[in-house]
């Protein structure tokens, strides 16, 4: 069943427990509007708790996945009395508390970017656990283009995408293709358009099918450990490794393999 959120954001949850939000306010690109964002947030919030959501994918309809904050309203903040200062401290607030909980989030979120993403748009992409994309997605940090680098973004960007290829595109501004955006890491894989969202469904459930409580472990402890140093990660994953193998799921897990049959996860 799919609802309309504010009619800017689409919902439909799979009975496989796969969570679809997809972006729907062409007329401003899928920008990163406040009421999107918070939306997201919303929703992604509520994700989080709900046993039975197991993976959550963002989409968008339109030729834009999401051309990032709307610079409309940025011009038009600037009309306040304090330049628009507090607007965009709550903007850009907001936009860091969303990338976040992407990434906080206990199940895995992925990227199906069906059009170009740009500047917040792109640091959406890059904050997705993972991304898939039609072979035509274009992909950009644009803001030095206009002044305003994109600091932000280059927070996830910097995270996914070695240094001299997150550099060039947050120096240059320059659109990077599907095929480039796979070869630095941005993406996972990318497809023709009319297979993109059969194919990401394909991984979803792929993932929605593993234990829902060893899936939310291992994301958390992989974000936990690529933050310490290589001493403190082992001695980090070790304690989350024991944890793990005297988890139930892990009994049944091993017991399934050994017995040649299909596990059976609460």
């Amino acid at each position: 069943m799919e609802d309309d959120i504010n009619n800017i954001l689409h919902r439909r949850q799979t009975d496989e427990g796969v969570l679809r939000l997809t972006m729907n306010d062409q007329k401003n690109r899928n920008a990163l509007s406040e009421a999107m964002m918070n939306n997201l947030i919303e929703e992604l919030t509520i994700a989080t708790s709900k046993r039975s959501i197991r993976v959550v994918i963002i989409a968008s309809n339109g030729s834009v996945f999401s051309a990032g904050h709307d610079l409309k309203e940025i011009t038009a903040a600037r009309d306040q009395k304090d330049f628009g200062e507090a607007y965009f401290k709550s903007l850009f607030d907001t936009c860091s508390s969303l990338m976040q909980l992407i990434v906080s989030c206990s199940k895995p979120v992925i990227a199906e970017v069906g059009g170009t993403a740009t500047a917040a748009g792109c640091q959406l992409v890059a904050s997705c656990d993972l991304a898939t994309a039609a072979d035509s997605a274009r992909f950009a940090t644009p803001g030095v283009n206009i002044g305003l680098f994109c600091s932000t973004p280059m927070v996830a960007l910097s995270r996914n995408v070695n240094k001299k290829n997150a550099m060039e595109m947050l120096l240059t501004g320059d659109m990077i293709n599907a095929k480039k955006a796979k070869e630095i890491g941005l993406i996972n894989s990318y497809f023709q358009p009319e297979e993109l969202t059969k194919e990401t469904m394909v991984l979803a459930n792929k993932i929605a099918s593993k234990s829902p409580a060893i899936v939310s472990m291992g994301k958390g402890a992989f974000y936990a450990q690529s933050e310490l140093d290589t001493h403190a990660a082992y001695e980090y994953t070790s304690r989350v490794m024991v944890k793990n193998i005297l988890n139930k799921e892990a009994k049944e897990g091993i017991g399934a393999f050994i017995e040649k049959r299909s596990p059976k996860w609460e």
